[in-house]
């Protein structure tokens, strides 16, 4: 396979470019830090079909829907040549895990790397690859990463804690990059296809999904855009809303009823497992172009949007909510409204 041409960096500030200024540290921070501790983290591993296979911590189960966050979910596809492995996690010691599950199964080596996000808990273990690994990234993914390496894991250390293995990481670059409204078709034999989009924004400018079309079923690892099931709300801390809620429709619309879904922090799911994160982002730009309809400040937005229906015992809705994403969907929908 051919390695693409990478093409110039968006001029997009996300988080980690902020964090580039050193502003991470007046980031507001959730109640307690660790947001979950990797070095307590059990990954557990789920046989979809023959040659498909999920990892997710081995809480999922029990605490998804108790709304306790959960750590980063993964997968692997085993090929004819070898293995596609989703996400890399943030860790040597999760990477370790990962990496020991894969070999319970095949010993066949692992040719491609799919990092569905710039946040270091989905590709912190690339250097743990082997050389010969693929590393396949969203465009964007790639240049933030490549500017912003260290400050990113300093912010990941903030939310995730000193002594997890996040400071041993080091850079490295992908090796295919996927720009926006781009997919790359993978061919792993046995009938299966894998799709690995970039519809553009859906939580950070930086995501991916992967996509297994399969005669044994289709598999959606959905990354942080869909990032669990209810009482889960999304993170929309990467400054962006109307372009997430129109490409998070995009990727719902396109997958059926009888997919399996693998979100990016939670117990294996469907189509109906996501949709709450659908009619949270659809009540919340009603409510929000509501308000800005009514002339109301951002202070005054978020005192009137508590949308409590959707507080229904996720540990980090007030964190997300009110410092996230009440204020960004307030921004877009007001600077759209100016157009």
């Amino acid at each position: 396979m051919k390695s693409q041409k990478i093409i110039s960096a968006f001029a997009v500030l996300t988080f980690c470019m902020v964090f580039n200024t050193g502003a991470y540290a007046q980031f507001p921070m959730p109640d307690h830090v660790p947001i979950w501790d990797a070095n307590k983290v059990t990954l557990q591993l789920h046989k979809i079909s023959d040659n498909v296979y999920a990892v997710s911590p081995s809480t999922t189960e029990t605490e998804t829907t108790k709304g306790i966050p959960q750590a980063t979910s993964a997968g692997f596809i085993v090929g004819d040549k070898g293995v596609l492995l989703i996400e890399t996690m943030l860790s040597k010691g999760l990477y370790d895990q990962l990496y020991k599950l894969i070999r319970s199964v095949t010993p066949k080596p692992i040719i491609y790397a799919i990092n569905t996000s710039d946040h270091g808990d989905h590709c912190f273990g690339n250097y743990l690859l082997p050389k010969e690994t693929i590393v396949i990234q969203n465009e964007f993914c790639k240049d933030n990463l490549s500017k912003n390496y260290e400050n990113i894991k300093q912010f990941m250390i903030k939310l995730f804690g000193k002594g997890r293995g996040i400071e041993e990481s080091i850079y490295r670059p992908a090796d295919i990059t996927i720009t926006i409204d781009q997919t790359l078709k993978i061919d792993m034999g046995k009938e299966n296809i894998v799709e690995v989009i970039n519809v553009g924004t859906a939580q950070s400018p930086a995501d991916l999904f992967v996509y297994l079309k399969s005669a044994s079923g289709n598999v959606l690892w959905a990354g942080n855009p869909f990032i669990a099931e209810s009482p889960t709300i999304p993170w929309l801390f990467d400054g962006y809303f109307l372009e997430p809620v129109q490409n998070l429709n995009k990727i719902y619309n396109m997958i059926s009823d009888q997919d399996i879904v693998v979100p990016g922090h939670g117990r294996i799911t469907n189509k109906a497992g996501i949709k709450y994160t659908i009619d949270y982002v659809t009540a919340l730009q009603i409510n929000v172009e509501k308000a800005v309809k009514e002339g109301l400040t951002l202070d005054e937005t978020k005192a009137t949007v508590k949308m409590k229906e959707f507080n229904k015992g996720y540990e980090l809705f007030d964190w997300l909510h009110f410092n996230f994403n009440v204020p960004n969907a307030y921004k877009d929908i007001k600077q759209n409204r100016a157009k």
